[in-house]
């Protein structure tokens, strides 16, 4: 049976500046970080402080064309207007800024590539 998401990918043109963002500036941690294919990219796992599912910063071969789109991945926070702040003091660009809807609220982060995401509350 399924039990859950190990992790998902993020594709990435530059995985050094990648790894910087992702540890340094949203504080994930590394969880392996290896050669995957001779003299090309590395194998890159981040762990979510506190989650069960981690992310790769990895892009499959013909899939290049998926770096700096819209993400369908939600990554979620106690508080969206408090973590966007946080995040915007860090230097982190925002799409969409926080907004309170009927479901809960959103905003839409871009990565150092121009990956965007969406940030929400539970």
């Amino acid at each position: 049976m399924i039990r859950g998401i190990k992790f998902i990918s993020v594709p990435v043109k530059d995985q050094d500046a990648s790894l910087k963002f992702y540890t340094e500036t949203l504080g994930f941690k590394v969880k392996t970080d290896q050669e995957f294919v001779p003299g090309g990219q590395r194998w890159i796992e981040l762990a979510i402080p506190g989650a069960d599912t981690g992310l790769a910063l990895f892009t499959p071969e013909g899939h290049e064309d998926r770096i700096g789109t819209f993400q369908p991945i939600s990554m979620w926070c106690d508080d969206v207007f408090a973590t966007t702040d946080q995040l915007k003091r860090k230097g982190v660009s925002f799409f969409k800024d926080p907004k309170k809807e009927d479901w809960g609220t959103a905003a839409i982060f871009e990565d150092v590539d121009g990956n965007k995401f969406v940030l929400s509350s539970r």
